[in-house]
């Protein structure tokens, strides 16, 4: 397990922020280390922090740091939410209603929980902010429960959560049924509900608002229909998935992953839209003996229709895999519960939730006898301390978060590995690929697609300048590379922009894998094919002004020294977050900022690269260490030919000739023009020359040659003159002018 962070944040808090009176922290006990709490002498309970304990990865993707206070009974007493970098509460929702919500837990007794006799306890969800609260609640339940399991508080003895298995899940049976059959002995369980139904339970709810906006249609009308089942089984596998499907979904299934396909039909989603913009399904949990899980779009597989015989049409089928961290026993029962939300007023929501229980049928479970070996050396009214390390043995050999991250992820990291690998070839073959400007034009359109579309908008890999400031101040105080590899595809991407900037420096990156970069230039190419007139900013201006964009770098970087999270909140400077991360979806100043800046690209081609990025200046410099020089010049360019200066989309040609490897994008357009003979003033003069040296070696000019003769005509005579190298030699003037262009 990686360090824990408790000593960092403990000083941001009192001890009376958990426990009336209290007074003193003491030492910290046991690993993950949790801090006794006291009122004089007298112990009052223990804090201890969230993420030590369970996932916290929020909406931004890092962890969200809470303090919990917990008595020696497992009831929440205290809650302090002391570091998080979700955007949404940053910036939009306040941060007091969002610890609103989450303070409905204090006060809350956990044991029963821990124990499997409740339910986990449903927290006030804040309309926009849903991702957030849902994980900060999910983590302060699931980290009290660990605690309790394992004995160091509720009571100084571990919870006992379940006797020893006495059933197995039969892996060796796989017979193929109908669908009938399957819903017949609830290996598929279903939840209908009507419309009137469903306003009916919002009407019990008290919420006379929610009331007062009913679902409209006709009350008999399907609100939903769900249907839910355990498809790692092998029979109910293969009769929903067909026996391909099914060998593939085993062959990718981790030790203790279990399968869950859920197919709905009517009026309401089960997916929602929570899982595209922030990558959750919030509408759907599953539950089981006090712990819960909700999936995450990489657990999430997409079903066009069901193999089994007499399956009914879905509107949609999701096939889902349990967490890494969230352990399904597939022998005993387990709940699924349907979040179902109601819209009113101009942004508030009702939140009402209805449960669809699932048992697996005996016909599916073999009986096995396992051995319970109880340890002698200790009594049995031997209990363990609260700040000792008892562990369950489900925790005994936990791989690290970033691990079981990265494994959950072996799709989005091969297709951007493939991606990486077709850049370099198009880097190493770029001279074939330039000679081939329609051919070359469209793969780099494809490729700026895919990158706008794939790595930005669906798989939300946007480096950033706060990428460059966290892991400078991680340098300097306390390297961690677990905190990096919770992300893979971020890692990946700036592991191959490091290994770039020494072939090509910047370019790589800026000009063909950032998304608003790429989203830039699309615009604009779809601006030009508008016919949108494009300024070209005078060069002395344009001198002037791309050094701002170092400028803004150097503010944030020397800020990150003072503040790390001051300088990731200016750091808003940078479109990213609005207009890739959230997709346009925050409040009316981010989004009017991110647009202005894409409509004045519509004008001046990436208008924000040259001049206002910070992660480009971040990356220039040390771009300047660069090994090769790939870009190719002629000694005419600059002087006298100006071509590819005018021509270039970012300006980074200066007026001599050279290309300044600190501006450029790497997009090739120079290349195209230094092969092109019919834009290149120095290509055209070779073809020229090429040309003529072609036609006075063709036979037809060789003196005394078989080629036709050639008729003058003089007073009416004519008079045959063989047609010689000097008589056919170009005498024009265009003729003399190409000779010596």
């Amino acid at each position: 397990m990686a360090a824990s962070d408790l000593a960092t944040y403990l000083p941001k808090a009192q001890p009376g922020d958990f426990f009336t009176g209290a007074d003193r922290f003491g030492p910290p006990q046991g690993d993950p280390p949790i801090v006794p709490v006291y009122r004089g002498d007298q112990l009052q309970g223990f804090v201890y922090l969230n993420s030590d304990f369970a996932n916290s990865i929020g909406y931004s993707g890092k962890p969200i740091h809470i303090l919990v206070g917990i008595d020696s009974d497992g009831i929440v007493r205290g809650l302090k939410l002391v570091d998080h970098k979700e955007p949404i509460v940053l910036i939009g929702i306040p941060e007091p209603r969002i610890v609103a919500a989450v303070n409905s837990l204090i006060g809350k007794d956990m044991r029963p929980i821990a124990q499997g006799a409740e339910r986990s306890p449903q927290v006030d969800i804040i309309s926009g902010a849903t991702v957030t609260v849902l994980v900060m609640s999910d983590s302060i339940v699931r980290s009290a429960v660990r605690l309790i399991r394992t004995g160091r508080i509720g009571g100084g003895s571990a919870v006992a959560v379940s006797p020893p298995a006495t059933k197995t899940l039969d892996l060796g049976k796989g017979e193929i049924r109908d669908w009938a059959s399957l819903v017949g002995d609830g290996s598929v369980r279903r939840l209908h509900l009507t419309i009137g139904e469903v306003n009916d339970a919002f009407a019990k709810s008290g919420n006379t608002a929610a009331a007062e906006n009913p679902e409209a249609g006709d009350a008999s009308d399907t609100f939903i229909d769900l249907y839910v089942a355990l498809a790692s089984a092998p029979t109910i596998g293969r009769s929903l998935l067909g026996d391909d499907a099914y060998e593939r979904l085993k062959e990718s299934l981790q030790p203790g992953q279990q399968a869950i396909m859920i197919a709905g039909d009517g009026v309401y989603s089960f997916k929602g839209s929570a899982y595209v913009r922030g990558g959750i399904f919030d509408r759907v949990e599953i539950l089981q003996q006090g712990s819960s899980t909700r999936f995450r779009d990489r657990n999430h597989t997409r079903l066009g229709a069901l193999a089994a015989d007499g399956a009914p049409d879905f509107r949609e089928i999701g096939l889902f895999i349990t967490p890494p961290e969230f352990t399904l026993d597939p022998t005993q029962p387990w709940e699924l519960q349907l979040l179902v939300q109601r819209n009113f007023g101009s942004r508030d929501k009702a939140f009402l939730t209805f449960d669809l229980d699932y048992n697996l049928p005996d016909r599916y479970l073999r009986s096995e006898q396992r051995a319970v070996t109880a340890p002698s050396s200790a009594p049995e009214t031997q209990t363990p301390s609260p700040g000792s390390q008892v562990s369950a043995p489900a925790d005994a050999d936990e791989e690290p978060l970033w691990m079981r991250i990265w494994r959950s992820q072996p799709t989005s990291i091969a297709i951007t590995a493939i991606a990486l690998i077709i850049l370099t070839a198009i880097f190493f073959f770029q001279n074939i690929l330039v000679r081939r400007p329609m051919l070359y034009t469209w793969v780099r359109r494809g490729y700026l697609a895919f990158v706008l579309i794939w790595l930005g908008w669906y798989a939300n890999a946007q480096l950033s300048v706060v990428n460059v400031v966290t892991f400078t101040n991680a340098l300097v105080t306390g390297f961690h590379w677990e905190f990096f590899l919770a992300a893979p595809l971020i890692f990946v991407l700036w592991s191959a922009t490091a290994a770039a900037l020494l072939f090509w420096g910047r370019g790589p990156f800026c000009g063909w894998l950032c998304p608003f970069g790429a989203l830039q230039e699309l615009t604009n190419t779809a601006a030009k094919w508008l016919k949108v007139p494009q300024i070209t900013v005078p060069w002395g201006l344009h001198e002037r002004l791309w050094p701002i964009k170092y400028v803004i770098f150097l503010a944030l970087f020397g800020l990150s020294l003072y503040s790390v999270a001051l300088a990731e909140t200016l750091a808003e400077v940078e479109p990213f977050k609005t207009a890739i991360i959230l997709k346009f979806a925050r409040s009316w100043p981010f989004v009017a900022y991110a647009g202005a800046l894409l409509v004045i690209g519509l004008f001046i081609e990436r208008f924000f690269c040259r001049y206002l990025c910070p992660l480009g200046a971040a990356l220039a410099i040390p771009g300047r260490i660069r090994t090769f020089e790939w870009l190719r010049r002629w000694k005419e360019c600059g002087s006298p030919c100006q071509r590819c200066a005018k021509d270039c989309p970012v300006q980074s040609i200066h007026p001599e000739g050279h290309i300044n490897v600190n501006e450029c994008i790497y997009c090739m357009h120079c290349q195209e023009l230094y092969y092109d003979d019919q834009r290149c003033p120095h290509m055209i003069q070779m073809r020229l020359k090429r040309e003529k040296f072609q036609a006075m070696s063709s036979p037809s000019m060789r003196a005394g040659g078989s080629g036709p003769k050639t008729v003058i005509t003089h007073a009416g005579k004519p008079v045959p003159v063989l047609a010689t190298a000097q008589s056919q030699a170009p005498t024009s003037r265009s003729d003399k002018g190409d000779e010596h262009g």
